[in-house]
């Protein structure tokens, strides 16, 4: 699989004539494990599986701990999207080069909703327990994003008035969870996280005959609210 997407990504550089990735000094081949570049992720995201990307607004370039958006107090500094807005993501291999040829260090973002997948995201501590038990239980999860402080679950796509039946209808849903739905975006690797520390993936998306599967959000809410309820203190181990 990953050969076949580093040749799909060599056309498009060859196409777009885009600098090829950097070798390795002894072998003269790109690594296996090492990292793409933003651009090389976005184009993934964009050709491969047809998601809508963007890049966000980065860090300020007088202080890298500062977002470049106008606020001082942003709360997810370099992060989201700001200039171009979240309404111009796409999935066009030719904006997404040329966004992240004059920006190549722009954070990779999902626009989450529409045809898009959405994501379920919990703290990182709990998120990697409940992936434990969700396997445990034979629950088919499909690709999930890592932060140093919080996972995402990418799940298939959901309207917010889906999402709201779906949670009324529970008697307890742990206060931790955060929902990606439609008009929202989540944060894609390699990018570096708010916080600090790159963005991975812990389950990385792998395509079928069918396509990416991604499981439906009621399956991985009743899954983790089940977690939740079971687990110590009364859900605590998802909560913190």
């Amino acid at each position: 699989m990953r050969e076949i997407l580093g040749r799909r990504l060599q056309r498009l550089r060859d196409r777009f004539k885009l600098p090829r990735a950097a070798p390795s000094r002894s072998t003269g081949a790109v690594p296996a494990g090492a990292v793409p570049s933003l651009l090389d992720a976005a184009l993934t995201c964009a050709t491969v599986h047809h998601w809508p990307v963007l890049p966000g607004v980065g860090r300020a370039a007088a202080d890298s701990a500062r977002c470049a958006c106008p606020d001082p107090d942003c709360v997810v500094p370099g992060a989201h999207p700001f200039d171009p807005g979240l309404l111009a993501a796409t999935a066009d291999p030719r904006m997404v080069t040329w966004w992240w040829t004059r920006r190549p260090a722009a954070p990779l973002l999902l626009a989450t909703g529409g045809a898009a997948p959405c994501a379920v995201s919990l703290p990182a501590g709990a998120a990697a327990r409940a992936l434990v038990r969700l396997d445990a239980q034979g629950l088919r999860l499909g690709p999930v994003v890592a932060t140093p402080t919080r996972w995402s679950l990418l799940v298939a796509p959901y309207s917010l008035e889906r999402l709201g039946e779906l949670l009324y209808a529970k008697d307890h849903v742990p206060a931790s969870l955060r929902f990606h739905g439609e008009g929202g975006y989540l944060l894609l690797p390699p990018s570096t996280a708010s916080g600090g520390g790159q963005v991975r993936w812990e389950r990385e998306p792998a395509a079928g005959a069918g396509g990416l599967w991604l499981p439906e959000v009621e399956a991985v809410v009743d899954a983790l609210v089940e977690a939740s309820s079971g687990a110590p203190g009364g859900g605590s181990r998802l909560a913190y």
